[in-house]
């Protein structure tokens, strides 16, 4: 039953916060909360002695941070929200559960651990500034608005950073703790899930207008995009010896994060397509597993 459970707790997850939207979206407020505490738990896995930067790295960095604002402007045009949509789809940062399948994929973990780690800092830097320019905080001055945006994703993204290295060199026992209860991110994410799901579903169901041409185009995007920063990844891994992990950590997407940004800062319709990321990247990692067992 257990093993049951974990096999399918993604659509679980998904189901159990549309059936519970109305009450679980209540909870909404605990989503960074739950988010920091993932990321602290990454954080702590990782010994900062052994990082190491490499090419890879950068150009898996330049891809979110450019191509995200350039799709932003090249589809702003046709459709404000699928634009939002796109740009939220390449510039969040990779999942923190990227490295557990880059390991069952025979990956190199330490190479995805590192990019991790930096992408989270990249994104906390250029996030307030793309969605400032954006006009997410249209009442704000620019700089007003990075200011108020900074104030709650460096937070969410940088201090867990700041705590994992202070556990580990002034409270080493806390750290151990920590490290011993690995199952713990699992569960945080299983509930994340749960409440950003059901969040998106009371959303859709209290708008008062209908935009099924947007909601479609936000799906769609989020289905090329996903599968074309695998894809891409995967060249540029393959170009220095190592395509899986190039492609999990351009292509597998902290969603909950992602859903969590444009629910707070972008057009909440936005949250579709990082809701549908979250199947397509599944279905994809999904497809690989499959692949390496077989082999």
């Amino acid at each position: 039953m257990l093993k049951f459970i974990k096999d399918w707790i993604l659509p679980i997850a998904m189901i159990t916060g549309t059936l519970t939207h109305n009450w679980v979206s209540r909870l909404s407020f605990l989503t960074p909360y739950l988010l920091f505490v993932m990321l602290l738990l990454t954080f702590c896995k990782i010994s900062f002695k052994d990082l190491r930067i490499h090419p890879a790295h950068l150009w898996l960095l330049l891809i979110q941070l450019a191509v995200s604002i350039g799709l932003y402007y090249l589809l702003f045009p046709f459709d404000d929200v699928i634009a939002q949509g796109a740009m939220l789809c390449v510039i969040v940062p990779t999942a923190t559960a990227a490295a557990v399948i880059t390991g069952m994929l025979g990956g190199n973990v330490g190479f995805l651990t590192t990019y991790v780690l930096f992408c989270n800092v990249a994104v906390a830097v250029a996030v307030p500034i793309y969605f400032s320019l954006i006009g997410a905080r249209e009442e704000l001055s620019f700089i007003q608005s990075v200011w108020y945006i900074c104030r709650q994703v460096f937070p969410i993204l940088i201090f867990p950073l700041f705590v994992a290295i202070a556990l580990r060199y002034w409270v080493p026992k806390a750290h151990k703790m920590l490290l011993n209860i690995p199952k713990l991110a699992f569960y945080l994410w299983v509930g994340a899930l749960i409440i950003v799901t059901g969040n998106t579903v009371n959303f859709m169901i209290n708008r008062d207008n209908t935009a099924y041409k947007t909601e479609t185009g936000l799906l769609t995007v989020s289905f090329i995009l996903c599968c074309l920063q695998f894809v891409v990844g995967r060249r540029i891994g393959k170009h220095y010896g190592d395509p899986i992990s190039s492609g999990q950590g351009l292509g597998q997407k902290n969603t909950i994060l992602a859903i969590w940004m444009a629910q707070t800062y972008l057009h909440p319709l936005t949250a579709i397509a990082p809701a549908g990321y979250i199947l397509w990247q599944n279905i994809i990692n999904s497809y690989q597993l499959y692949k390496k067992g077989k082999e």
